[in-house]
């Protein structure tokens, strides 16, 4: 048997989990890459240690699979604390392979990487020269079981030196799932079937559980209306789907959720977002929550079941009346789908999202305006990565996005903005043949990770990056120039990104009008081959409703504060 290095232990380990690692080579972690290298793994450089976990994360995002990033000791280690940090708050399964301080000690200029992983909550899996193999692989499938980030440390002074050989474990089997727990099951399926006005709300758990199917079925035996949050766009479209919960949503269907009696929350954590602060599910309404957690994500959840959104959406199936039902059960049934029909025809004739208007107080684009007519030039076939900021809802609210692996939004977990280019490296490494990755990002959030868009760039087979160029911070604007706050560290110099973008190897076009998007169209219409970055010069004039939202419950907030 040829002989390893720990550091080809891990890769070898690593390789049965992983085909794609990203990352920026350093003393810390060279011989990981050299054997990461000859065991077939594909290495995607990026050029800033900030984008290794973020492209592993997106990679998993779009495609379902896992992926690593690596890095360097210190320095090349704490540039991935931030990524490190929005994968562990979105609970996404990831790996960061790292250099670490020799096993005989700190040098000078060692830091606690242990420390600083366990204050952003990840744990971190340090190798010996005995068990580098069954330690890698305990440290893989604790981040798989836990939806979570890990770091694999691999001393400076055993990186080269030879593996011990092992017997690796069997890898656990996955626990059994249990859909009923403590007949919480059982009493879920009476209250839907006793519910007049029930509604389906789906999150990211049920599309990771493949709960897709079973879902729109339960609410076609209901009755039900359905929506998902952003993270479960259109999982569950069909004859009842209401949209998205939440900020990127109507106020037509937003009231419709309102008017629910039972709601049955799958795999949704129910975030302030989701819920419109508070607003979204009326005050008298019975709330389920079915989820893997091991317990209530929100105060407002009546009934738990602590389950696999699948398994337990199969088990109220065969808990509800068959399908060929009762006098009395069609009967109950009635009541259920006159309102869907009514609340169906009530969304039709509602008001949609505003489309934007053709002049502004400055002269520049209504983002609102752009993001219609981008949809309309946009490949059908697409995958979205958004960077955070105060743009990113106009993607989730006026573009076709087929389904939820289609929506990559990376950075809201954590609240950060800077990630975008380094998602979409992860996400170009992902996406199927014949799809074009589209990747949004606001200035400010393009130019903090500006360095990897020549990494975007040697990544993908067919790109599009849209940057809303509003010249500013635009989150902070609406929020605290609206204040009265000064303006002045919230605006940012007019970039020329078209041709930043021209001189690293894409096509470019400035977008100052909505008949600019020809160069677009005419480089989509060739093909669409490469990177094409649209620098659209948007007015920060128009304020995206889910900020709107937002300020006015902290508003709410602060004045109860105060009161009290």
């Amino acid at each position: 048997m040829t002989s390893l290095t720990v550091s080809g232990r891990v890769a070898q380990v690593l390789s049965s989990y992983v085909s794609d690692v990203f990352g920026v080579m350093g003393n810390g972690n060279v011989h990981f890459l050299d054997a990461a290298e000859k065991e077939g793994l594909r290495f995607t450089a990026v050029r800033h240690e900030g984008a290794a976990i973020a492209a592993a994360d997106a990679y998993y995002r779009t495609s379902g699979r896992l992926a690593a990033g690596t890095t360097t000791y210190g320095p090349g280690y704490t540039n991935a604390l931030t990524a490190l940090a929005e994968a562990v708050q979105a609970q996404i399964p990831v790996v960061l392979v790292t250099g670490d301080a020799p096993s005989s000690g700190a040098r000078p200029w060692d830091v606690d990487q242990t420390a600083i992983a366990a204050g952003l909550g990840a744990a971190t899996f340090t190798v010996t020269r005995d068990a580098a193999g069954s330690i890698t692989q305990e440290a893989v499938e604790y981040a798989l079981a836990r939806r979570t980030a890990v770091v694999i440390a691999i001393p400076y002074d055993l990186a080269a030196v030879e593996a011990a050989e092992e017997e690796l474990p069997v890898p656990p089997a996955a626990a059994a799932v249990t859909d009923d727990v403590d007949g919480g099951l059982g009493r879920a399926a009476e209250l839907l079937t006793g519910a007049k006005r029930p509604l389906i709300l789906a999150g990211r758990g049920a599309h990771l559980a493949g709960a897709g199917p079973e879902l729109r079925e339960l609410a076609d035996r209901l009755g039900a209306l359905t929506a998902g949050t952003a993270l479960a766009l259109n999982l569950l479209q069909g004859e009842g789907y209401l949209g998205v919960a939440g900020g990127f949503g109507t106020d037509t269907a937003a009231g419709l959720m309102g008017e629910a009696d039972v709601v049955l929350v799958a795999g949704a954590s129910l975030t302030p977002f989701t819920m419109r602060f508070g607003h979204l599910i009326s005050p008298d309404a019975t709330v389920i929550q079915i989820d893997t957690a091991m317990e209530p994500t929100h105060p407002r959840v009546d009934l738990f079941v602590g389950a696999d959104v699948k398994a337990a959406a199969g088990g109220l199936l065969r808990l509800l009346d068959p399908a060929a039902p009762s006098e009395a059960a069609a009967s109950k049934a009635a009541a259920p789908k006159a309102w869907r029909a009514e609340a169906l025809k009530r969304l039709a004739e509602g008001p949609c999202h505003h489309p934007g208007s053709a002049e502004t107080p400055d002269g520049r684009l209504d983002p609102r305006a752009l993001a219609s007519a981008l949809d309309a030039v946009l490949p059908e076939r697409r995958t979205v990565v958004q960077d955070g900021g105060h743009f990113m809802g106009w993607a989730p609210m006026y573009w076709r996005i087929p389904r939820p692996q289609d929506l990559v939004m990376v950075g809201t977990a954590y609240q950060t903005i800077g990630l975008g280019l380094a998602s979409g490296v992860g996400a170009a490494r992902a996406v199927d043949d014949g799809n074009t990755l589209v990747l949004t990002a606001g200035d400010g959030g393009f130019l903090m990770g500006l360095s990897d868009l020549e990494s975007l760039v040697g990544a993908a087979s067919s790109a599009v990056v849209v940057i809303y160029n509003d010249a500013a911070y635009g989150a902070e604007i609406h929020q605290y120039g609206s204040q009265g706050l000064t303006e002045k560290p919230m605006l940012i110099p007019e970039v020329d990104f078209s041709g930043i973008a021209r001189a690293i190897g894409a096509e470019s076009a400035i977008i100052r009008t909505l008949e600019d998007l020809s160069a677009l169209q005419d480089w989509i219409d060739a093909g669409a081959k490469g990177t094409f970055v649209a620098d659209c010069r948007i007015t920060s004039s128009v304020r995206a409703p889910w900020m709107t939202e937002w300020m006015k419950a902290k508003e709410t907030a602060a004045k109860a504060t105060v009161a009290s």
